[in-house]
């Protein structure tokens, strides 16, 4: 995976969490989505640092390349 970003069942329900913490990357890219400055969210998470913040949003432009392809329902011919 990443080396800030870790994947664990035993984890918070296995999502992504910032390495060694129990913080989900949604809930810090949640509060970015929000408005919240990266200068806020150090002040709140006193355990993360500024490259935590950023391999959060490294972790999701790699989740936005994904390629999905969508099944198709095939319909019964007439």
């Amino acid at each position: 995976m990443h080396e800030r970003v870790s994947i664990d069942p035993n984890v918070c329900h296995g999502q992504a969490c910032i390495k060694g913490t129990r913080i989900p990357v949604s809930q810090i890219l949640g509060m970015l989505a929000n408005g919240d400055s990266i200068d806020a969210l150090l002040k709140a998470y006193p355990s993360i640092e500024l490259a935590d913040i950023l391999a959060c949003l490294d972790y999701a432009a790699l989740l936005a390349e994904e390629q999905v392809t969508p099944i198709v329902e095939l319909a019964p011919s007439a």
